[in-house]
């Protein structure tokens, strides 16, 4: 029997609502037997019907969720803060194109002149070529901007502040600012090179660069050209602009910190379990601490869920901590290792030590280093940890010890000991050579190589970094 035409193809055979009409018999002297069997089965297609209706919502349902899913956490704007004041002498004039943000949120808030390339795609007849929406754009620019880590994004954001009080001073259009031309730009750098260092110059150029890249409007600089311009700039930066050559922690210097602390007290605990545990992975102070108590974040930051031990195939153990988000990895994360060491400065001791004198209940909503404070499990900021180690520093006449000298001491201690240049790079996960720039800096890991009759001579040609050509 055909379906009932006169209800709406919706409601056929693929609506939650579908009916099957029972059909009429074909004399009204058919048997019951007959009428039995025409029941048993209208029942019968009336269920396979209804299965298929279940399954053709599910699939809809299935597919539809394909499309429009809100963005994870991870990638949404961070929270809304109130900015501070810009500085007399870095302050832009009043634009609605340049709202007074947060610094790591120009990048996306602070708009180029014009329609957004974006949404001016649909310039010729093309029916499939369709202009977006406002808020495909946003989503656009929300999922863009999540390549670029927090840290990063501020830098950039300082640069465009830069390059924009720069034009609102010598009279630059906003039209005439995106896409910027190699004129705007050299001279932009140019009148820079006397007041900033050559990495800032560096950095201001890529934010420009990225905020081309993330508006959709090109960028028209030759690559060799601006390379030029940087080198020279660097070459002439001040010599108050460049930071002091930061000294590197070493096993002994860790030793020393460590006898300043109390380590059955619940901040003394952490900051040495991090100190450790960033030495010997070989990782960013900023990887292990908070910027600001606010701003911990479990699907961001380490928390104690993040930390497993494995082992090889020789049964050699091993740490594993799970970086959620990193510099080089803002989605998807990166793995840190360090092994038990001899001495006062073993980690996998500083560790568990932290975490008896601070446990926790919930590991997957604890930070891997939060301690005990007065008002509950805190986790550990980057300033509070910094400021413990300066005082226990200056307590054991230790020299001016910085955060990033965790990672520098780390390599050079790893590569004191003979370990290839190539596992190092690994563990301290540079995509590039730019560890090796700590070799040119200290003679102490060159020794070795250097000699009469070097002492690793067996090792050198598997532990040397290749030759570039």
């Amino acid at each position: 029997m055909p379906p009932n035409r006169s209800l709406p193809p919706s409601l056929d055979s693929y609506g939650t609502g579908a009916t099957t009409p029972l059909p009429l018999p074909s004399s009204s002297t058919e048997n019951s037997s007959n009428n039995k069997r025409s029941l048993e089965q209208v029942q019968t297609e009336k269920r396979r019907k209804t299965s298929s209706a279940k399954h053709s919502v599910r699939d809809s349902s299935t597919e539809n969720a394909r499309f429009g899913t809100p963005l994870p956490s991870t990638l949404h704007i961070s929270a809304p803060s109130i900015p501070l004041r810009y500085k007399s002498n870095l302050t832009p004039q009043l634009s609605a194109l340049h709202p007074h943000c947060l610094a790591r949120d120009r990048l996306r808030l602070w708009v180029p002149a014009g329609i957004s390339a974006r949404q001016t795609t649909n310039t010729t007849n093309d029916p499939t070529n369709q202009e977006m929406s406002d808020q495909q754009l946003e989503c656009i620019l929300d999922i863009m901007g999540s390549a670029w880590a927090q840290s990063t994004k501020e830098t950039y954001g300082a640069g465009l502040l830069v390059f924009h009080v720069f034009c609102d001073t010598n009279c630059i259009k906003e039209d005439k600012r995106c896409p910027i031309n190699r004129t705007l730009l050299l001279n932009f750098l140019c009148s820079c090179a006397g007041s900033y260092s050559g990495s800032a110059l560096n950095n201001y150029a890529a934010g420009l660069r990225a905020w081309h890249l993330l508006h959709g409007r090109d960028w028209l600089i030759p690559p060799r050209e601006l390379k030029a311009v940087l080198d020279g700039a660097a070459a002439s930066a001040p010599a108050e602009s460049k930071k002091a050559k930061r000294h590197p922690y070493t096993p002994d210097s860790l030793a020393a910190i460590r006898n300043q602390l109390d380590l059955t007290t619940p901040l003394d605990a952490a900051v040495f379990a991090c100190l450790t545990t960033t030495f010997y992975s070989i990782a960013r102070l900023g990887e292990f601490t908070v910027s600001a108590i606010r701003d911990f974040d479990p699907g961001k930051h380490v928390t104690r869920a993040n930390v497993s031990e494995t082992t090889d195939r020789n049964g050699l153990p091993v740490t594993k901590i799970h970086l959620p988000r990193t510099k080089c990895s803002p989605v998807e994360g990166e793995d840190a290792y360090w092994a038990a060491q001899e001495g006062p400065t073993n980690p996998k001791e500083a560790l568990e030590n932290h975490f008896r004198v601070n446990p926790a209940t919930n590991a997957e909503q604890t930070h891997l280093f939060a301690w005990k404070h007065a008002k509950g499990m805190r986790p550990l900021s980057k300033r509070q940890l910094l400021k413990r180690t300066a005082a226990a520093a200056e307590a054991a006449k230790q020299p001016d010890l910085k955060g990033h000298g965790l990672r520098i001491g780390g390599t050079l201690e790893y590569l004191l000991r003979g370990v290839p240049f190539d596992v190092v790079k690994a563990m301290g996960r540079w995509s590039s050579d730019t560890f090796a720039s700590y070799l040119r800096e200290h003679a102490t890991v060159l020794a070795p190589y250097i000699q009469a009759s070097p002492a690793l001579e067996p090792f050198t040609r598997h532990i040397m970094p290749p030759i570039r050509r």
